[in-house]
């Protein structure tokens, strides 16, 4: 069985940790994060559109798998960035059927993974590498990667909220008993965040160009970044709860504002989790890292 240690790739965590915050700059983290925050507020509507059309072939529209989507992000991110968010996705329902939204699902599907691709060429810059997929290799991961979300999330929606009934159900038909249920409902969230870990892991191994990296089911960098979002969410929350200022500063723009910070804030975590993965990679492997340049980062087939 692996040791921590090896797991961190023979590495302490005071030496790891000293080698990404040296890192930080060199590998331009906090700019691909602010390129990462623009692409996530172009992304983030046709993602939602994507998850609604989903969860239409489950509940219908206002019915409570929906709205515990609505509730989730209520919770996790600023209260004022939910609400724009929830508002835009009302209006754009009634300005368009779901007929309209499930015929245009391709199109959608393609805006939302725009995202995704900007995440890619970040975690390249982190891990130091240069692109060497072609450009629809890399939009096809993109658009793949996207998909896994919304199952992750569809799943993760549906264990938290339907995971008691769930249980229940499968004691019944099982004769499994009344232990059985009250373990499932003490296990139902852990596995929630297990999916999530498991994604992070998932774009951690799929999304960089391929460099000789191992998959791990569980990556030290995915519980990274996914601690590190959690912290920065609700650490956020708690900051705009006692000294939000946006609203007076930019006025109706301050939601806006605030789902950009936010944005800032999840591109920042995500991509020091890669950092980590990468530093552990460089040091199983000892090969030096190297400055990729902003320049022709999505494939070798580019322009100069």
């Amino acid at each position: 069985m692996m040791s921590f240690k090896a797991w961190l790739g023979g590495l302490t965590i005071a030496e790891l940790a000293q080698r990404v915050w040296k890192r930080l700059m060199a590998d331009d983290i906090f700019g691909y994060a602010a390129q990462l925050s623009y692409y996530f507020l172009f992304a983030l509507f046709p993602l939602l559109l994507i998850l609604i059309t989903v969860l239409g072939f489950f509940a219908d529209a206002g019915t409570d798998l929906r709205l515990s989507l609505f509730q989730y992000l209520a919770r996790v991110m600023p209260p004022s960035a939910a609400g724009l968010i929830i508002e835009t996705i009302d209006e754009i329902n009634q300005a368009a059927s779901g007929s309209k939204i499930s015929l245009g699902i391709l199109a959608t599907l393609w805006a939302a993974s725009s995202g995704m691709g900007a995440l890619i060429a970040g975690l390249n810059g982190a891990y130091g590498i240069k692109e060497t997929r072609s450009w629809w290799k890399v939009r096809l991961i993109s658009i793949g990667l996207t998909i896994v979300l919304s199952i992750v999330v569809v799943a993760g929606l549906t264990l938290v909220f339907y995971g008691g009934r769930i249980g229940s159900g499968l004691a019944a038909s099982h004769g499994l008993g009344t232990a059985f249920t009250i373990g499932w409902r003490l296990v139902q969230w852990p596995i929630g965040l297990v999916l999530i870990v498991l994604f992070f892991s998932a774009i951690y191994y799929f999304a960089p160009s391929p460099h000789g990296q191992r998959w791990h089911f569980i990556s030290p960098g995915a519980l990274v970044g996914l601690v590190l979002w959690l912290l920065v969410s609700f650490g956020f929350r708690i900051y705009l709860h006692y000294f939000n200022s946006y609203s007076k500063t930019y006025g109706s723009l301050g939601a806006v504002i605030i789902l950009l910070l936010w944005f800032y804030l999840t591109g920042t975590a995500i991509l020091l989790g890669g950092e980590v993965n990468s530093e552990i990679y460089h040091a199983k492997t000892g090969e030096p890292k190297k400055k990729v340049s902003r320049v022709r980062r999505h494939s070798k087939h580019a322009k100069k």
